[in-house]
């Protein structure tokens, strides 16, 4: 599949996506409520929302949330998990294309995926349906490869994966971008230390469910589940291996050019 054929990636991968995919720390609500204003009263659009890893811990704050999702699968699932929540509206769009009004909320979320977006037409969309003084927040957990088990890890990350270094170089250039996708506004940035424990079979749920990883049938399968064996066995501590991630926020207020 295609590095760009962004809406589809996940399409056979969601219940790996719900089960093994890191969340976010609520601790972005609180830097919301302390640098933007962010109230319960606060009308928020999760664009690309998935299956609602970021949406839920606003909705917990009592927020009324648009969940906009353009893959169905990953929307249906979204639906399922964050139906107890009667503030959860959950939306067929792109971030191009969003579907909502004009100046109809008080911020534009995005976790894990603004690097797929069409970042000129996102930003107007973005900038039409944000209420005056509205804010922007771009999140990305970012797996840190700062430690032997994590450098191991990207690297049958970059021996097997299907188009990993594909999907990289399109985060590296979205991060490096961020400048230019608020200006002419400033932005702010906050980091946040996350982290997973897993078994093996935790290890090889979490490595599946991401869309630059070959499935079975595919060649480069068995033997990157091989090596995944060889790493866990070599690094694990009490038969547990930690990822760890900066958790990187990016905030501001966009205005129209």
């Amino acid at each position: 599949m295609a590095v760009l054929d962004a809406t589809q990636r996940f399409s056979s991968r969601v219940e790996s996506y719900v089960r093994y995919r890191p969340g976010y720390p609520p601790e972005i609500v609180d830097l919301l409520q302390r640098e933007c204003r962010l109230t319960p009263d606060s009308v928020i659009a999760d664009i690309a929302s998935g299956t609602g890893f970021l949406t839920r811990i606003f909705l917990a704050n009592g927020n009324r949330v648009f969940g906009v999702e353009p893959n169905s699968e990953m929307r249906q699932a979204g639906e399922r998990l964050l139906g107890e929540y009667t503030n959860f509206v959950s939306v067929d769009g792109t971030a191009e294309a969003t579907t909502l009004d004009a100046r109809s909320v008080d911020f534009v979320t995005a976790a894990q995926a603004a690097h797929w977006f069409d970042r000129d037409k996102a930003r107007r969309e973005f900038v039409r349906i944000l209420k005056p003084a509205g804010w922007c927040a771009l999140i990305w957990n970012d797996r840190r490869t700062d430690a032997t088990f994590l450098r191991a890890y990207e690297q049958l990350l970059l021996t097997y994966g299907t188009d990993y270094k594909e999907v990289r170089h399109v985060g590296n250039d979205t991060a490096i971008s961020i400048d230019s996708f608020f200006a002419p506004s400033t932005f702010k940035t906050q980091i946040f230390a996350t982290r997973q424990e897993f078994d093996y079979d935790g290890l090889e749920g979490r490595l599946l469910s991401s869309s630059y990883t070959p499935q079975p049938g595919h060649p480069n399968y068995p033997p990157m589940l091989r090596e995944l064996r060889n790493i866990f066995d070599a690094y694990q501590q009490k038969g547990l291996v930690t990822l760890h991630y900066d958790t990187r926020v990016y905030y501001g207020q966009l205005q129209a050019r």
